[in-house]
C-alpha cells in the first residue's frame, strides 16, 4: 500500500467515526405490525389504553409513596424510582406509537429517533439498575434484618440513588453522539414502532464498529445486572428454605415474588429481543415487533399491578381510597 493510499484510508475511517454531520438521509420510517395495516386503528386502541393505565398506575405509586409518610423508606425510595422508570419508557414511546397507528404517518426525522432512543434506553438503564439495587435491598433485609435500617440510611439510598443515575446516563449519552457520527445513505426503514440503538445502528453504510463495540459492552453491563440480581435472589433462597419456621417461609417467600416477578417482566422480553436480533434473523417480522412492543408497554402495565396485589400498605390505601369514594 502507498503512502498516498494509506493516508486516504485513514481519512475515511476518521470521516466515518468523527464526522457528526454524516446523516445522508433525512427521515427513518418505523413500521406497525407488517401485514395488519388495515387494521391499525383497531390495534391503537389497546395501545393507548395500555399506556393509560401504566401513567395512571405508575401514578398512583408515585403519589401514595410521596403522600403516606410512613412509607419514606429504603424499599418504597426505590419502588418509587422503579415508578418513574416505568413512567417514562410509555411517554417516551406513546408519541411515535400513535402517529403510526392512528394516523399512519411512519417518517421520522434522524434527530428525533436519536433522541428517542436515548430516552428508552436511558429510563430502561434505570429500570434495570433499580432492580438490581432492590435485590441488594431484599437480601440484606432478610439476612441482617435488625441492622438493616442502620445499614441503609436515607442519607445512604440517596448516594446510591445518585451514583446510579449518574452511571445511567454516562452509559445512554454516548448513543445519540455515536449514531450521529455514521452515515445513513440508502436503507430507512426501522423494524419496529420506536426507535432503539441496535435496529437504527444496522442501517448505517458507514463504518459502525465503534457503535457495535459500544453498544455489546452496554449489553454485557446489562447481563452482569442479571447476573447479580439472580446470584442475590439464589442466596435470599437459601437463607428462606433455612427458615425452620413454615409459617415464617412462606411469608419471606410471599415478599419475594413481587420483585422476582418484576425481574422476570423485565428481562425476559429483553432477552428474547437481543436473541432474534442475533441469532434469529429470518423470524417473521411480526414477532420481532410484538416483542419489541411487549418490552415496552407490559413493564410499566404490570409493575404497578403486581406490586399493588403484593404490597399489604398499597393494596390498603387504594382499597380505602375507592370504598371512602364510593361512601
Amino acid at each position: 500500500m502507498t503512502a498516498f493510499s494509506y493516508r486516504k484510508a485513514i481519512s475515511s475511517v476518521a470521516v466515518s467515526v468523527f464526522n457528526i454531520s454524516g446523516v445522508e438521509i433525512s427521515t427513518f420510517f418505523l413500521i406497525g405490525i407488517p401485514g395488519m395495516e388495515h387494521f391499525h386503528i383497531w390495534v391503537s386502541v389497546p395501545i393507548c389504553l395500555i399506556h393509560l393505565i401504566a401513567i395512571l398506575g405508575n401514578c398512583t405509586i408515585l403519589f401514595f409513596i410521596k403522600t403516606e409518610t410512613s412509607l419514606h423508606e429504603p424499599m418504597y425510595y426505590f419502588l418509587s424510582t422503579l415508578a418513574f422508570s416505568d413512567l417514562g419508557l410509555p411517554i417516551s414511546s406513546l408519541p411515535t406509537m400513535l402517529r403510526i397507528f392512528l394516523f399512519n404517518a411512519t417518517g421520522i426525522s434522524p434527530d428525533a429517533c436519536f433522541a428517542q432512543e436515548l430516552f428508552i434506553h436511558g429510563f430502561s438503564a434505570m429500570e434495570s439498575s433499580v432492580l438490581f439495587i432492590m435485590s441488594i435491598d431484599h437480601f440484606i433485609s432478610i439476612y441482617n434484618p435488625l441492622r438493616y435500617t442502620s445499614i441503609l440510611t436515607s442519607a445512604r439510598v440517596i448516594k446510591i440513588g445518585l451514583v446510579f443515575a449518574a452511571l445511567c446516563i454516562l452509559f445512554v449519552l454516548p448513543f445519540p453522539f455515536i449514531l450521529k457520527s455514521l452515515k445513513f445513505c440508502k436503507k430507512s426503514l426501522l423494524s419496529h414502532s420506536y426507535c432503539l440503538h441496535q435496529d437504527v445502528m444496522k442501517l448505517a453504510c458507514s463504518d459502525n464498529r465503534v457503535s457495535n463495540i459500544y453498544g455489546l459492552f452496554v449489553a454485557l453491563a446489562s447481563l452482569l445486572y442479571l447476573l447479580c440480581i439472580s446470584v442475590s435472589y439464589m442466596l435470599i433462597l437459601k437463607i428462606v428454605l433455612g427458615i425452620t419456621s413454615h409459617k415464617d417461609c412462606l411469608k419471606v417467600l410471599n415478599t419475594c415474588i413481587s420483585y422476582i416477578c418484576a425481574v422476570l417482566i423485565f428481562y425476559v422480553p429483553i432477552v428474547i429481543l437481543a436473541a432474534l436480533h442475533c441469532f434469529a434473523k429470518n423470524v417473521s417480522p411480526v414477532i420481532r415487533v410484538i416483542i419489541a412492543d411487549i418490552f415496552l408497554l407490559v413493564p410499566p402495565l404490570m409493575n404497578p399491578i403486581v406490586y399493588s396485589v403484593k404490597s399489604q400498605q398499597i393494596r390498603n390505601w387504594i382499597l380505602a381510597k375507592l370504598c371512602g369514594k364510593r361512601s
